[in-house]
């Protein structure tokens, strides 16, 4: 089975967000546009969220599982999966299966201000991240040249 390569992508972190890492390929404010990859930990789940922007995913590695909020399975999208998603869906958790990270693309369309609310164990918000938070990761990104490792000019 080949993988796809992703030793060129600088992944980055968030210490309140364990099993997920990401990259930021594009922020447009102008155009509500926020455009970024994940890497899901394999056999582990990401914190309970929600979307609060309308967006297109494409899993390009491995298999990405959702659970409802009781921990029951939703959904499964194999590699080459290709869906839109909804403005503010029920909550979930998602996460790779088996042996191999997930590795999915998300391009966040229609975006106004926050992409993402966190939900905490009790049902409460625990945090919200938005257009601004993704853009000062993609600032930094371009400050430490990791952006330029993966981007090449239009044909």
């Amino acid at each position: 089975m080949s993988k796809f390569n992703d030793s060129n992508i600088a992944w980055r972190t968030l210490d309140w967000l364990p099993n997920v890492s990401f990259f930021v390929y594009d922020v447009d404010e102008k155009a509500g546009v926020v455009d970024v990859i994940f890497k899901f930990a394999a056999n582990k789940q990401v914190m309970l969220h929600i979307h609060h922007a309308p967006y297109i995913t494409l899993v390009v590695q491995g298999e990405l599982r959702f659970q409802n909020p009781d921990g029951s399975p939703k959904e499964i999208r194999p590699c080459g999966s290709y869906v839109k998603g909804v403005v503010n869906g029920v909550a979930h958790t998602e996460g790779g299966a088996g042996d191999e990270d997930a590795i999915v693309f998300f391009s966040n369309r229609a975006v106004t201000g926050n992409l993402y609310e966190f939900i905490d164990e009790n049902g409460k918000q625990f945090k919200m991240l938005g257009i601004a938070d993704f853009r000062e990761q993609l600032e930094a990104e371009i400050a430490a040249g990791e952006l330029k490792r993966v981007s090449a000019r239009a044909a």
